[in-house]
């Protein structure tokens, strides 16, 4: 798998993705567009969009977002579910940890949105391909061992076909029940709405029936 780095796009680009990130925001409901909000904020003040590095306290990220750290927690959270934010360290005595921008996700997340921003935008946005590659450890998606059951090999399937969107959305999926509708558990409220969204219709297709999602 491989991210898009953020030392590659030129200063243009960068505008073009904070306005994409905007624009894809203000098309969603209002607790998507201010977790978007807050994420332009928090890049705009703090990311280090040479080294990929994202390096601030939760206490600060509060303060900046106007919220308790609980709040902070549970956002920084929900964009590592959504695949946008992804852990580069762990924190350390003292010291906050490594978060980066998986620009590639963006990218596509808000591919929808891009052409609000004309064709200029659109056209240099298109030629921010993915250039660098993780570091080792991020590198290591284990193939889903699901058994023989039917989500199982549809399990096998989605991971053989993109292994980074596998990992981010469908490994943490848990079958409840296989027969007839396909009832899956979602670690979370946020990761099922989001899969019910974006991926519900590619898994009816999968699976040749009803799929329903719950946290």
């Amino acid at each position: 798998m491989t991210r898009a780095n953020g030392a590659a796009l030129s200063a243009a680009q960068k505008y073009d993705l904070l306005t994409a990130l905007g624009a894809w925001g203000l098309s969603q409901n209002r607790t998507v567009q201010r977790q978007v909000l807050r994420l332009i904020c928090l890049i705009t003040a703090h990311y280090n969009w040479q080294d990929d590095r994202l390096s601030v306290s939760q206490a600060v990220i509060a303060k900046l977002w106007s919220v308790d750290v609980r709040t902070v927690k549970r956002e920084l959270a929900a964009f590592r579910e959504r695949g946008w934010l992804y852990e580069k360290r762990r924190s350390l005595r003292g010291q906050a940890a490594w978060l980066g921008l998986n620009l590639e996700r963006i990218l596509a997340d808000t591919e929808e949105s891009r052409e609000a921003l004309g064709t200029s935008a659109a056209q240099r946005l298109s030629k921010a391909a993915p250039v660098k590659e993780p570091a080792a450890e991020e590198k290591i998606i284990a193939f889903p061992q699901a058994g023989d059951s039917r989500w199982g090999r549809i399990a096998r399937r989605l991971a053989a076909q993109d292994r980074a969107l596998w990992q981010a959305w469908f490994a943490g999926l848990t079958p409840v029940c296989e027969e007839g509708d396909l009832i899956l558990r979602a670690p979370s409220g946020f990761h099922a709405s989001y899969v019910q969204t974006h991926y519900l219709r590619r898994l009816e297709q999968l699976w040749g029936g009803p799929v329903r999602l719950q946290a």
